[in-house]
């Protein structure tokens, strides 16, 4: 099917992952999905990205977007290897090329290196930080070890601490594997507990097998014959009934007060506003992710050769995103969707989820079904109710928090 523009990737606030580091990391977490980029580097001497780099990204970036609001976003590999002088030098530049725009930083880090310096500059810098952690101790050293096969999780939550000392704005980002999946409530108090206001969920759902590139982690449309499902990936039924544990949890006494980004989006794919997140939305392509040598690729998740873009050195990010390939990325999400996700109850509110998760087949043999779809359709089904109830809400310029005084809430066991 061809494409077209169905949205202008500008009329949205261009967003860039940028990786200072690359893919160098302090841990060795078994699931990364990107540690392994280095294979598409092994030339490189170095992988941090130069300061003249950071400056010519910082003006690109501001001056491709559109909006009066921007924001940069620092990420990984582990993103505090680049070193606290690096990111002072980005708020200088941000200052001088931003013009007196409203500009913000976010990044995500391990937590490993977080001290009182690095805490005192994001409080400064109103940085907002992202904190890597897969729940209690037992769920998250399951999987993230440091580089000597140690569990992380009190360096981790010593970082956290530090966080809260200085009172830095933070939210967590869970993997959700095929351990943690299985202790939703526990999981979800957890992060209560600890002061996770916003909680990101992301289900790993990798394939192993061989590239010619020397990747091992697999696209969707790759199809060699010794492909096989990584262990650590989710189970869709189990990542389904995750998210109806924690939304019984949640509903009961946290509407309003703490915020779990399927929720949010659900609700907001219900009320016709965008998700917030390009995993729901309609469309990608507006989200490029640019390595530490100033490579820039179609999305964080597809930092594979065929998906390159091009190099800043070379292009603008306007060029970059606004090329015919980009566009026909971000279109086939929709485009390439199968007749059954068109058929689907549910389409407006998941629209196929990741095209990186769309390596099953439907019920007639169909490619492109998103692995999650069984765990997402008994999601949908099951919050549908309260969603409504809570849109309604929305829709009469009311709080949809009353949802916890509602009948419906009244009978959920």
């Amino acid at each position: 099917m061809s494409s077209t523009l169905y949205i202008n990737p500008l009329s949205f606030p261009l967003y860039v992952m940028s990786k200072p580091v690359g893919p160098l990391c302090n841990m060795d977490c078994e699931y990364c999905y990107y540690i392994e980029k280095t294979a598409l580097y092994q030339q490189r001497k170095s992988f941090k990205m130069s300061e003249e780099l950071l400056e010519r990204f910082v003006e690109s970036y501001i001056q491709s977007q559109t909006t009066p609001f921007i924001q940069f976003t620092w990420h990984g590999g582990e993103s505090l290897l680049r070193g606290i002088d690096f990111y002072r030098k980005a708020i200088k530049f941000q200052q001088q090329y931003g013009r007196g725009r409203e500009i913000s930083n976010s990044i995500q880090t391990n937590g490993l290196l977080l001290n009182d310096e690095w805490c005192r500059f994001f409080k400064e810098n109103k940085f907002l930080v992202g904190i890597s952690i897969d729940g209690p101790e037992k769920m998250h050293d399951y999987y993230r070890k440091d580089c000597g096969g140690r569990g992380t999780f009190a360096r981790v939550m010593r970082g956290v601490e530090l966080l809260q000392k200085h009172e830095v704005d933070f939210n967590t980002l869970s993997v959700l594997h095929d351990y943690n999946v299985r202790y939703p409530v526990e999981v979800y108090r957890f992060f209560r507990e600890i002061g996770s206001q916003y909680m990101q969920f992301s289900p790993i759902v990798e394939r192993l097998g061989t590239r010619s590139d020397g990747l091992e982690l697999l696209t969707a449309t790759d199809q060699p014959e010794d492909s096989e499902l990584a262990s650590w990936s989710v189970d869709p039924v189990a990542y389904g009934q995750f998210y109806i544990s924690v939304f019984k949890e949640w509903v009961k006494r946290d509407v309003g007060r703490y915020y779990v980004q399927l929720f949010d989006s659900t609700l907001a794919c219900l009320v016709g506003e965008q998700p917030g997140v390009c995993l729901y939305a309609k469309t990608c392509g507006h989200a490029l992710a640019m390595e530490h040598n100033g490579d820039v690729y179609a999305c964080d998740h597809f930092v594979y050769p065929e998906y390159l873009r091009g190099n800043l050195y070379n292009q603008s990010m306007i060029e970059m995103t606004l090329s015919d390939v980009q566009i026909r990325f971000g279109n086939n999400k929709q485009d390439l969707l199968p007749a059954q996700c068109r058929n689907c109850t549910y389409l407006r509110l998941c629209n196929g989820e990741c095209p990186k998760n769309r390596i099953a087949v439907t019920k007639d043999g169909e490619a492109g079904l998103n692995y999650l779809c069984p765990g997402l359709q008994r999601y949908f089904a099951f919050v549908m109710p309260y969603m409504e109830f809570m849109a309604e809400e929305l829709r009469n310029q009311r709080p949809p928090a009353n949802i916890m005084h509602s009948e419906l809430v009244q009978k959920l066991k």
